[in-house]
């Protein structure tokens, strides 16, 4: 192809398809795992899907059949839902998802419909975000480690930058004032302008949100500096314990003088409900003009009517929404725990967290060298010899080697067993790579999971999930 006949923009790198984050899913594309039909297959493992309680939706839609406009009863919306195409959205969607963030936050805030942005999920959301605040060339700090699509979702068509905030594994990765201070004086070295900072809480790929002190610190750095704060909060219905999570609109209401002009949020249906595939976003600004120029812009990439009407009405049953919350997050812990847990047995720790689909595990005592380069060998090996695609460290910007990201939640119990058993069985093979003890690598108070509790112990059958085809009396009778 004669790229001279494309733009610069179709034919650049910008989309980073060529990193190892993509490349891992194109291993898996090449060989799925299935546990009939090819049992040595790649495990995918580095897709943060949400699946572990569609039984949940699929009885509610069952309950429901006149929330789609596809079934008899549903039928008399048919047209109406059809024609409609006001970029503002469907005001019985706007109000529900409006609820629906409320009740995620345990209700300790409240968001106004008439501020909901739609978006074409996440992505199109911190884009048209980007394009609102800043300018080709211009940056947004961004703590490491951070999503790698972002370098996707912000960069590739605005032109914007992402600067690094350097986090670092001896303080848990923890966004301080220093680090952002720093940051922000070698964007000023490097003659970068720095517009805003993009925050993720709960944070991808730690597993971690920020506490009540932390984001009072990044508020007051923002006001300071007098730059934006685009805080991404997608994961917030995922913290195990919901009245621990800390909203950045809690946190606005608490810091005197802040500038709320600078505050916006992005959310989405993906995480939290499972629904990628929806491609639900929302952009929801305190800046009154970021409102009215997102949803001009939202004409891009608006969610379809038909989408809109079925969430709106589901989305509004506030005894289903409880139950989901709540089950959700139960079964997110237990499987977060069963995994953690299973991998403690042969000394492989990780991060200590408690949201996400995923969690950010250890491997630097596997590393040859303390090294990107030892660490890429290693995760080759991972990926062709023990057929897992996790996400390494370098792809998340991370500051050091030997760390790698685990989605757990987009798969069933059955595959989670196969996958600890293909890391197990590694480990016990390779005994030349000699565990190190804990003071070598966690000198400095983090939280490494460890635990002698026996995998028999936390698989039974009365701890899984109803719906696991291991709780099948068939299936235990087969072990």
């Amino acid at each position: 192809m004669d790229h001279n006949l494309l733009s610069k923009i179709a034919t650049n790198n910008g989309h980073g398809e060529n990193s190892p984050y993509f490349d891992g899913w194109k291993a898996f594309d090449a060989n799925p795992f299935h546990p009939q039909h090819n049992p040595d297959g790649v495990i995918q493992m580095g897709l943060a899907e949400n699946q572990l309680s569609f039984d949940l939706i699929q009885k509610w839609i069952e309950s429901n059949p006149s929330a789609s406009i596809c079934t008899p009863q549903g039928a008399f919306a048919f047209k109406e839902t059809a024609i409609f195409q006001d970029y503002h959205g469907l005001p019985e969607f706007r109000t529900a998802v409006a609820n629906f963030m409320n009740r995620v936050r345990g209700n300790r805030v409240k968001f106004d419909p008439d501020r909901i942005v739609m978006s074409g999920g996440a992505t199109g959301a911190h884009e048209t975000l980007a394009f609102c605040l800043a300018n080709p060339g211009e940056a947004f700090l961004v703590p490491t480690p951070y999503y790698p699509a972002f370098d996707r979702d912000l960069r590739w068509r605005t032109g914007v930058e992402l600067f690094p905030v350097v986090c670092e594994s001896a303080d848990n990765f923890k966004v301080t004032r220093e680090a952002l201070e720093t940051a922000y004086k070698k964007a000023k070295l490097a003659n970068v302008k720095v517009k805003g900072m993009l925050i993720t809480n709960p944070s991808n790929p730690l597993g971690t949100f920020l506490d009540r002190d932390t984001l009072k610190d990044i508020v007051n750095f923002v006001n300071d500096k007098s730059i934006h704060l685009v805080c991404d909060e997608i994961y917030a219905g995922t913290v195990t314990n919901g009245d621990e999570f800390v909203s950045i609109a809690e946190v606005i209401e608490e810091v005197p003088k802040c500038n709320l002009d600078l505050i916006h949020l992005v959310y989405s249906l993906s995480k939290d409900m499972g629904f990628p595939g929806f491609r639900v976003g929302v952009v929801y600004s305190y800046n009154d003009n970021v409102v009215n120029i997102a949803r001009k812009m939202s004409s891009f990439g608006l969610v379809s009517t038909q989408t809109q009407h079925l969430l709106a009405s589901m989305l509004s049953d506030d005894k289903f929404v409880e139950n989901f919350i709540s089950e959700s997050r139960i079964r997110l812990a237990h499987r977060h725990d069963m995994f953690t847990r299973g991998l403690a047995q042969v000394g492989i720790g990780s991060l200590e967290s408690k949201a996400g689909l995923f969690f950010w595990m250890d491997l630097r005592r596997f590393l040859k060298e303390p090294t990107f380069e030892s660490e890429m060998t290693f995760w080759r090996v991972i990926i062709n010899e023990i057929k897992l695609n996790v996400s390494p460290g370098q792809s998340f910007h991370c500051s050091e080697p030997g760390w790698f990201r685990v989605c757990f939640a987009n798969m069933d119990d059955e595959t989670t067993l196969v996958a600890l058993w293909r890391i197990k069985t590694f480990v016990r093979k390779n005994r030349n790579l000699e565990i190190k003890t804990r003071k070598q690598y966690w000198q400095n108070g983090q939280h490494l999971r460890l635990s002698s509790r026996r995998l028999d112990d936390i698989l039974t059958p009365h701890r899984m999930s109803p719906h696991s085809p291991l709780a099948s009396p068939m299936v235990r009778a087969q072990n």
